[in-house]
């Protein structure tokens, strides 16, 4: 049906425009975050790649018009596996409050002995009072801080808000090992 050089012309305008949306999600990103550098660089890899696969299909497109199915799909999958990149290295800073009615001062002196700084403002709820903790976090520590504080007390209602400008984050002295750095801890 398709000739081998059709296919794998099209086989690599697909794996370029996963490489190039993907980039170009994570450099949005990163662009609204303020970080400016990486931005820059992302963009020029970016643009890159998209230029010289845009010639070749447009150079390609009117012999073989299955190259525009190859080039579509590779973008709608580089935008899902852009954000999916971009969730794995969680770049930036949040601020995560915790509201609680009973267990505020046992969460706030669990993370504080993990060395993430805690803010408890003592407040009225709906019924009854409640503690609420305001934790400015690198995003890669959620991974490990909302597990903990949703064992100690699973009622507790929380809001996570992206933190645009922030004077100073102090990373905690725990930051449990993930991925293959992991791999020996399960045995």
């Amino acid at each position: 049906m398709f000739e081998t050089h059709i296919l794998v012309t099209g086989l690599i305008v697909f794996v370029a425009r996963i490489c190039d949306v993907s980039i170009g999600t994570v450099r949005t990103i990163v662009t609204v975050q303020g970080r400016t550098v990486i931005a820059f660089c992302l963009a020029v890899v970016e643009i890159s790649i998209w230029l010289t696969i845009v010639s070749t299909v447009i150079h390609q497109v009117k012999d073989n018009p299955v190259l525009i199915a190859f080039y579509a799909f590779g973008y709608a999958t580089g935008n899902v596996v852009g954000i999916m990149v971009e969730r794995k290295i969680a770049f930036g800073t949040t601020i995560l409050r915790v509201i609680t009615r009973s267990a505020g001062e046992e969460i706030a002196a669990y993370l504080r002995d993990k060395g993430q700084p805690v803010t408890i403002v003592h407040g009225e709820g709906m019924h009854s009072p409640v503690h609420m903790l305001y934790i400015a976090c690198r995003r890669r520590d959620l991974k490990w801080i909302l597990p903990q504080v949703q064992q100690i007390d699973p009622d507790l209602f929380y809001v996570i808000e992206q933190a645009r400008e922030i004077r100073k984050v102090l990373k905690p002295v725990f930051s449990p090992l993930g991925g293959w750095r992991a791999a020996d801890k399960r045995k």
